[in-house]
């Protein structure tokens, strides 16, 4: 099974230029995690300041590309349909707040599966840098776990990590995992004022 994605719009600019992106992990970033995992539409709760930096970023040039390991799908516990509307619902959301969401692509394996495309494997960023002509290298990813981060990395885009979901118990890992230059920050919100304040330089080498 390969990652199941959801576009708007695949095309590059109107010069066929490629485009930096903002990768953002779902379930922690966007919306609350849960310990069943999130099933249904009902059992999505954003998190505060998700929709004012969706705005942010929806007057920015970043294509804005979630991507999520959704091992829910792949465990049994819910269809690739039932995903695919819970992502088509978050999409419409944001676009009522007033925000933009280019593209969503959610791995459905299992760890065990061994699959490329799950974090921290960058087999989804990849695919997304292909179909929507993004530049990695001029991109950023925002996630709230060390395997975000590895992606991220591996990708060759640079990572920001945000405290909320799992991020307070993750980023105690990250220079055990040799991460130790990686952004914190507390949430989205804060995310997206960093990426902002540092696009078009390469001061977060050094951080």
């Amino acid at each position: 099974m390969d990652p199941i994605a959801w576009m708007i719009d695949p095309s590059a600019d109107s010069a066929g230029r490629r485009r930096p992106a903002v990768f953002l992990d779902r379930d922690g970033v966007l919306n609350q995690n849960r310990a069943d995992y999130v099933r249904t539409w009902e059992q999505v709760v954003f998190l505060p300041g998700v929709f004012e930096a969706l705005q942010r970023l929806a007057a920015s040039p970043f294509a804005v590309v979630v991507i999520t390991n959704q091992s829910a799908v792949g465990r049994g516990l819910m269809t690739a349909e039932g995903l695919a509307a819970i992502h088509r619902a978050i999409v419409r959301q944001v676009q009522q707040a007033g925000g933009r969401i280019d593209a969503v692509y959610a791995c459905p394996h299992r760890p065990e599966d061994g699959c490329n495309c799950r974090k921290p494997r960058p087999g989804m960023l990849l695919q997304a840098a292909v179909d929507l002509a993004i530049d990695l290298e001029q991109s950023y990813l925002v996630g709230d776990a060390r395997s975000d981060v590895q992606a991220g990395l591996a990708a060759g885009c640079r990572p920001v990590m945000v405290r909320t979901g799992r991020g307070l118990k993750q980023m105690t890992g990250l220079a055990a995992d040799g991460l130790i230059g990686t952004p914190v920050v507390a949430d989205l919100a804060a995310a997206v004022a960093w990426i902002l304040s540092h696009e078009g330089s390469t001061e977060w080498l050094a951080s």
